[in-house]
């Protein structure tokens, strides 16, 4: 297992490799106080905290040079990724001399107007770094380091895949012993406390925040969504629905399940839930298999999106998948729909190694939502899952 410093240089050693694919001189991410407002880049290209702004720099010719404040120095200095300098009263000198030296003629920046992955850039520091390359050439070439990110973000190596495969298997395990758990009545405070007991038995820690991770919906009550569990109970002829993740070495999981509480005299769910199980199912195969590196994120979605409504089902409000890895939301290609809300990321184009969640559901009336989502890593010729896929609706008796 590689540790995270051999995983740092590894993105670095591909991020020049992006650069020169891409034709950009040099990548500048600018940071301060990173406790507070932490570029979504940074724990991948360096995995330090820097509280003074600091500056890390990596150009096409493979130099790696990070700016920052001299107590932040040694931290810097121990992942042995970085050509390190520190400063005491400014870091305009020595940011300027050296992106003088390196003379670029492109200099991408970590903002973006679509990516959230590649909008580190306070406006603040934008500011600042206008007022420090004022009057240089360097002011007029700046552009968005968006598609730099998405690509690095976006490539998996072996050992990204390995621990996000890892991960999604630590989630399996805690639906198990929910499954085991469940019965009627029970809050969905309840269960969302067994599955907290069980990330800290494991020392795992959360894909999203702990207060709504996991996302828990009792029947048809619950107002589906980002939402935390609350006092809704299990009843039997109803639904659960559980949305849940975790992080394990870093890297995230994001998967949905589903039960079905049988009904007195029932031994099978009813056609209405079998039938919105079947369809969520077969909109998600749709997607999957226009899945393949060169397809267009929102090509993949309305194959989906096409076969649930064909299917009688409303549209849904959101995409059919995002990418996975550091975050449960990894930034770059979205397999959504061409909304406004989406930006550009819909446009973006999958590629080999991308990891990517499927996620469709739909309501069921007095019966619940059912919401299902996997994870799955794009491969040269299809893809491959990282989850094991909830074919079958679990029934509780």
């Amino acid at each position: 297992m590689a540790t995270t410093a051999t995983l740092v240089q590894q993105k670095l050693d591909q991020a020049v490799e992006i650069l020169n694919e891409q034709d950009v001189d040099l990548w500048l991410t600018y940071v301060r106080e990173t406790m507070l407002t932490n570029d979504p880049c940074l724990d991948l290209i360096a995995g330090v905290y820097s509280a003074w702004t600091g500056a890390f720099l990596v150009s096409a010719t493979g130099e790696r040079i990070a700016i920052v404040g001299r107590f932040d120095v040694p931290s810097v200095e121990q992942t042995g990724a970085f050509e390190v300098t520190g400063y005491d009263e400014s870091i305009r000198p020595v940011l300027t001399e050296t992106v003088e030296r390196l003379a670029p003629r492109s200099i991408a920046l970590n903002y973006s107007a679509s990516d959230a992955a590649a909008d580190g850039l306070t406006h603040g520091l934008w500011l600042e770094l206008q007022s420090t390359f004022e009057g240089t050439p360097f002011a007029e070439r700046f552009q968005s380091s968006e598609a730099i990110v998405g690509a690095l973000r976006g490539r998996k190596s072996a050992e990204e895949v390995a621990r996000i495969r890892a991960a999604a298997r630590e989630t399996e395990e805690i639906f198990e012993v929910v499954t085991q758990a469940l019965a009627p009545d029970l809050s969905e405070l309840g269960i969302a406390e067994l599955m907290h007991a069980e990330v800290a038995r494991r020392g795992l820690g959360y894909a999203w925040g702990r207060d709504h991770c996991p996302a828990v919906d009792a029947g048809p009550e619950k107002a589906v969504g980002h939402s935390p569990p609350g006092p809704l109970r299990t009843r039997r002829g109803e639904l659960l629905h559980v949305d849940f993740g975790v992080s394990r070495e870093h890297y995230c999981s994001d998967l949905q399940r589903m039960w079905y509480f049988l009904d007195e005299g029932e031994s099978a769910a009813p056609e209405d839930v079998r039938h919105a199980f079947d369809a969520v199912w077969a909109a998600m195969d749709a997607g999957v298999d226009v899945l393949r590196p060169g397809a267009a994120g929102w090509e993949v979605d309305a194959a989906a999106r096409a076969a649930l409504v064909a299917a009688g089902y409303p549209e849904p409000m959101h995409a059919l998948g995002h990418q996975l890895g550091r975050s449960a939301h990894d930034g770059g290609t979205t397999l959504g729909p061409r909304w406004d809300r989406y930006g550009k990321s819909p446009f973006g184009i999958v590629e080999e190694g991308n990891v990517f969640t499927v996620e469709y559901g739909t309501a069921v009336p007095e019966r619940g939502y059912i919401g299902l989502e996997e994870d799955l890593l794009v491969t040269a010729d299809g893809v491959e899952w990282l989850s094991t896929p909830q074919r079958e609706l679990w029934l509780v008796r």
